[in-house]
């Protein structure tokens, strides 16, 4: 016995609209922004035969030296798994160096290594020029409100992650000009 042939549904041929409180236009907005956000670094990325996992596990090792891998598990809310074959390519091509911890040896502490710091700074320098473009019109009230905004979409309970806004402009090494110490 054959089973009928299931027929396909009608299309829809109208776009989605506002719909219960749903504001598709910031949606779209953002998923644009991210998009061309995203671009040059992963131009960059192809060049070394990396991707944005790379990419998130340079950014955030390079800003906070002496990251541990839990702590950057916590952050990137990945698996060990997914986070173990990345990070060996970035140690295996000496982007990235492992530390045992100095009070736990179990602990493994990240640090970038020279070629890592100049990877990362390739990585951020067009990210920071699009942002700059974006902000050049804006005023440092309005530059608040689109960094109150961009928190605001983070978890409450991540927060933390994040810091203040002053931290999160300084220089996480001390050094004004952000060369590596």
């Amino acid at each position: 016995m054959t089973k009928p042939k299931h027929q396909p549904s009608e299309p829809i041929r109208t776009p989605l609209t506002p719909h219960e409180g749903i504001d598709f236009g910031i949606i779209e907005l953002l998923f644009f922004a991210y998009r061309d956000f995203t671009s040059d670094p992963d131009q960059i990325l192809t060049e070394y035969g990396f991707g944005r996992a790379h990419h998130r596990i340079v950014h955030f090792v390079n800003r906070r030296p002496g990251l541990t891998v839990a702590e950057l598990l916590d952050v990137l809310k990945i698996t060990k798994q997914s986070l173990a074959r990345v990070l060996k390519q970035l140690i295996d091509s000496d982007y990235i160096v492992q530390v045992k911890g100095p009070r736990d040896r179990r602990q493994r502490e990240l640090y970038p290594t020279a070629k890592g710091r100049e990877l990362a700074l390739a990585l951020a320098a067009p990210q920071s020029r699009r942002i700059a473009r974006a902000l050049a019109e804006t005023t440092s009230h309005e530059r608040d409100t689109v960094e109150q905004f961009l928190q605001g979409m983070v978890n409450p309970e991540l927060r933390t992650q994040i810091g203040s806004r002053s931290r999160l402009s300084e220089d996480p090494c001390g050094d004004p000009d952000g060369n590596a110490g």
